[in-house]
């Protein structure tokens, strides 16, 4: 079983991180050509690019002019650590063991516009670049297109030491089309979030609360060592229970009544 989740557009680069270990992204070369093609553009540009205000434009500018390899711990963080969004304070990585922290390196990956694809532990250097972002490249008009199949590749790789291989869709609708399923040599099951509405008496997809229940199952999975995606059925934290009338194969809806 391996999951995938989303990154995040807050970063922590203050917080020392809880664990000396390290590995570096598989995909830097490919990083490399999108820093170059970033760095062409000027603050207006990104601004208008990614729709963010002159202050977060001219941030991300800065970035890229920085970003720079070898990554060692002194110059980027592990990217487990390194996010600070909803995902990750449900994941809420920063009181991993050693072992927990090795089994999330073999069963949880991070989809990433720069990066393509990570593991928790791999160094990352800050930057803002979402998945759907129409950056024209020499591979087509977006990062789609750049990415193409590489990030199918790279899941296929660690699928292929699996018996029985599940890949578990924890990332947003945005981050998981980078994925073709298609050539994705795994059953997929993508876990959904849902709360009680009382306004509208109905159960609904409530942004913050899946995005948050999305790092939760992923650090029920991590610490309780879960490979059998069957289990996951059990995942109950934060009041959500598995609702097998409202799921089909594929798609397992988990709802609670109060938030």
């Amino acid at each position: 079983m391996l999951m995938v989740i989303s990154p995040a557009k807050t970063l922590d680069f203050d917080t020392p991180p809880v664990t000396e270990a390290f590995t570096q992204p598989a995909h830097l070369a490919e990083s490399r050509r999108l820093i170059n093609r970033l760095r062409k553009l000027g603050p207006a540009d990104v601004a208008q690019l990614m729709s963010l205000s002159d202050k977060l434009a001219s941030l991300n500018v800065a970035r890229y002019g920085e970003w720079k390899t070898p990554f060692s711990p002194a110059n980027a963080k592990q990217a487990v650590l390194a996010f600070d969004g909803d995902v990750y304070d449900g994941l809420a990585a920063g009181d991993f063991s050693a072992e927990d922290f090795a089994f999330a390196q073999d069963h949880l990956r991070i989809l990433s516009g720069l990066y393509g694809v990570l593991r928790p532990l791999d160094l990352m250097q800050p930057y803002r670049l979402e998945m759907g972002t129409r950056l024209a490249n020499e591979r087509g008009g977006d990062l789609y297109a750049f990415w193409g199949n590489r990030v199918t590749r790279a899941l296929n790789a660690v699928l292929a030491s699996q018996q029985a291989p599940v890949l578990v869709n924890l990332a947003s609708e945005e981050y998981f089309g980078v994925v073709q399923p298609e050539g994705l040599k795994a059953r997929i099951v993508t876990p959904v979030f849902e709360d009680w509405n009382a306004n509208s008496g109905r159960y609904k997809i409530i942004s913050f609360h899946a995005k948050k229940a999305r790092g939760m199952m992923a650090r029920h999975a991590i610490r309780a060592r879960v490979t059998d995606v069957e289990a996951l059925k059990g995942f109950d934290s934060a009041g959500y229970a598995f609702d097998a009338r409202a799921s089909s194969p594929e798609r397992w809806v988990f709802r609670r009544k109060t938030a």
